[in-house]
């Protein structure tokens, strides 16, 4: 059996596939539990007085202050990531560094061009994305967690919660949807087929932050066809991850020019 055979033997199914996005929301919703226990238990300790509804009352405004949130996202992201790059890295070695499907992408793309390309990707499709969204929408507003936890966020936490949004949250989204789905997908289904339904569950994810707002869809759909389409043309999920990051990053910044002319 050559190599690529047996790679492709090795790959995850679709349902291991979908399983570890579920563990990824899963673990983001423990982290968030976890976190919400331990500010119980320090506020029983330091008031010990309090009735049970007076201590949740206290501890649900800790947690909702601007800048409970937004560290929780600076601290909780990376280490949620780091969880499970390395689980995809130890349990899938040998298709880490593979170009192609069944392949993660982990290699350099086949030219310095796909990273413009990228780049143009990221800076294109949030206006077009944004011009869809609100053509279905009809007078609606969309707001994503994001854009609430940044706008709420203390100026001091805005750089570094950027960094994560821009940097950690890309990467492991590629890895996920672009490179573990999407080659899963592909060990069964024709590249189209792949991709649109790679994209469909990229969007239905991405929901929960918008309210379930199915007008966001198809602009997020229109972003992870973009994204699953330089990952399949360069040889490499490195400009996906580049255009991902340039896309949260231009959203960030005309959200704090927006709040900076407000102010």
């Amino acid at each position: 059996m050559s190599p690529n055979e047996t790679a492709r033997s090795s790959a995850p199914s679709v349902w291991i596939a979908i399983g570890l996005i579920v563990l990824y929301v899963l673990l983001q919703a423990a982290a968030g539990a976890t976190v919400s226990f331990i500010v119980g238990v320090v506020a029983h300790v330091q008031h010990p007085d309090l009735s049970q509804a007076d201590l949740h009352s206290h501890v649900m405004a800790i947690l909702k202050r601007p800048g409970s949130n937004a560290l929780f996202i600076i601290l909780g992201l990376p280490l949620i990531a780091l969880v499970m790059l390395s689980l995809v890295r130890r349990q899938w070695p040998a298709l880490w560094p593979l170009e192609k499907p069944p392949g993660f992408g982990f290699a350099p793309a086949t030219s310095a061009y796909w990273y413009v390309l990228a780049f143009i990707v990221g800076i294109v499709t949030p206006p077009v994305g944004g011009w869809l969204t609100e053509l279905l929408a009809h007078g609606q507003t969309v707001s994503q967690n994001v854009e609430e936890l940044s706008r709420n966020a203390p100026e001091n936490l805005r750089l570094p919660l950027a960094m994560v949004m821009v940097i950690v949250g890309p990467l492991i989204e590629e890895l996920l949807f672009r490179g573990v789905l999407l080659s899963a997908l592909m060990r069964r289904l024709s590249t189209a087929w792949s991709v649109v339904i790679s994209a469909v569950l990229f969007g239905v994810v991405h929901l929960e932050g918008l309210d379930f707002k199915w007008f966001a869809l198809p602009g997020l759909i229109l972003l992870a066809v973009g994204l699953a389409w330089l990952r399949l043309k360069s040889s490499s999920l490195w400009p996906a991850v580049l255009a991902h990051g340039v896309y949260n990053l231009f959203a960030l910044i005309a959200l704090f020019a927006t709040l900076a002319g407000s102010t």
